[in-house]
């Protein structure tokens, strides 16, 4: 239940059906407060009697009202706000002023009935704004027809349509004769773009107009969007009409010029797909130069010389994995846990010996990182499972290896694990001399503010921990 309902439910007289139409109306308060420039609220008379209770309200984005209003719930004594218990007595459309605030300039007011559907008045909608709004010929059109959109019927698939407004978007306003009978400053200024110098008073069938959007709407009595392209400018578009019975009353257009934006997007899809073919081409290389180490791997003589070259060769493929990560979507951030399955496959395929039989374990949830914090680590699980195949299995032909990736509140961590013949048990991690050890020290400690723990349980464990502020996405 939303918190409109939940108002009414608990402080006020209406019935169920009753404030399943204040709570419809109050969906779409914020599209109405920025279409009319006023500060909306919607009244409902409370349990108690001569008191209302405030169950809904919405200040415009297009327009500053300084007025500070009572908070949601909160129970008024009727001779506070005597407008709004007229037209809950009266069902009159009342126009007045409120002063707010001594020593400061009054708002104008008018209040509507809400009805329901069998005709009786269960609420009132106020709409609050400016004095120089008040004295425009033209805003009263605009008042009227926000609250026919208030208290007009409309199609559930279609709420999005009703989104809040901005500043820069242009309102115009078309009667039931397809005629404009009202158009805002933003409006008038995209459509002196196609050398209309006035649009109010024109039909939106005119050739130079060109809203048929709105003639779809009104004869579908459907609201509809669409952008539209007319020479070098991109207009947004979306058509609201206004129903009562099976007539179209009104219909409120909303039109933004979205040239700029629409060249950032295109901007941005090209810079995206170029960054994708760098590191398809930065993979690319990496495998050629891995492949050229294997190729000198096969040809020395010298088996320390071969298993430097090898211990190269997986470094630059999990460098790879990474490169071929991103060169696969437009986000720089990566999976880290897909990255960690895919270098123990590919550790295990160019290091292992023919007959020697493997066992791999992996639990990995989603670990979202930057990609070059994705790199480091990747390098570090890489150096870790080579030293698990190297010196884990001494004098066996079977083993397990495995790879553990949980998020915790404040840490990530990883676990790199075997059940072979575990540490020496002289080994000192801080006195260890080790190059892969060095690499992993500076990957962890340095690269990514984390820490590196290596013990002997069962055979050998190696745990990663770095901050979650590291992680993102």
């Amino acid at each position: 239940m939303g918190i409109v309902a939940d108002i009414c439910r608990k402080i006020t007289a209406l019935n169920p059906a009753q404030i399943e139409t204040v709570d419809f109306s109050a969906n779409i308060l914020q599209m109405v407060a920025d279409l009319a420039h006023a500060q909306v609220t919607i009244y409902a008379p409370a349990r108690e009697d001569n008191f209302l209770v405030i169950v809904a309200q919405a200040k415009p984005n297009t327009s500053l009202i300084q007025y500070k209003p009572h908070l949601l719930g909160t129970t008024v004594d009727n001779a506070e706000e005597p407008l709004v218990w007229r037209t809950i007595n009266s069902g009159e459309h009342i126009t007045g002023q409120r002063e707010w605030a001594v020593g400061m300039e009054a708002l104008a007011m008018q209040t509507f009935p809400l009805y329901d559907d069998a005709g009786n008045i269960i609420a009132v909608v106020s709409f609050e704004f400016s004095i120089e709004d008040a004295t425009a010929g033209d805003h009263s059109i605009v008042i009227e027809t926000a609250y026919m959109l208030l208290t007009s019927p409309r199609s559930g698939s279609a709420e999005a349509i009703y989104r809040p407004l901005i500043t820069r978007d242009g309102i115009i306003i078309v009667d039931e004769r397809g005629q404009i009978v009202f158009a805002n400053a933003a409006a008038s200024s995209i459509y002196k773009i196609f050398g209309l110098g006035r649009i109010v008073g024109r039909r939106i069938h005119e050739r130079q107009v060109n809203i048929r959007l709105a003639q779809k709407a009104a004869n579908t009595r459907q609201p509809q969007e669409a952008e539209l392209e007319v020479g070098n400018i991109v207009l947004a578009q979306r058509a609201i009409p206004i129903i009562r019975g099976n007539q179209t009353l009104r219909t409120i257009v909303i039109v933004a010029d979205i040239t700029e934006i629409k060249k950032k997007e295109k901007e941005l899809l090209v810079k995206s797909a170029v960054i994708q073919e760098i590191h398809h081409r930065v993979k690319n290389n990496l495998q050629t130069i891995a492949s050229l180490l294997r190729l000198q791997a096969r040809r020395t003589k010298s088996d320390e010389v071969k298993a430097a070259l090898r211990e190269s060769v997986n470094r630059i493929l999990s460098i790879s994995v990474v490169h071929e990560f991103l060169s696969q979507q437009d986000a720089e951030f990566i999976d880290v846990a897909e990255v960690a399955k895919n270098i123990l496959d590919l550790v295990i395929q160019n290091m292992l010996e023919p007959d020697f039989n493997i066992q791999t374990v992996f639990n990995g949830q989603k670990m979202i990182l930057p990609s070059d914090a994705a790199i480091s680590l990747a390098l570090a699980i890489n150096e870790l499972i080579q030293n698990s195949i190297e010196h884990g299995f001494v004098g066996r032909r079977d083993g397990v290896i495995g790879v553990d990736m949980t998020t915790l509140k404040d840490t990530c961590q990883i676990e790199i694990w075997d059940d072979g013949v575990g540490l020496p048990p002289d080994f000192s991690q801080a006195g260890s001399n080790s190059l892969g050890l060095q690499i992993i020290r500076t990957l962890i400690e340095n690269d990514l503010g984390g820490e590196f723990r290596l013990y002997s349980e069962g055979g050998t464990r190696a745990r990663i921990t770095i901050p979650r502020s590291k992680e993102e996405g």
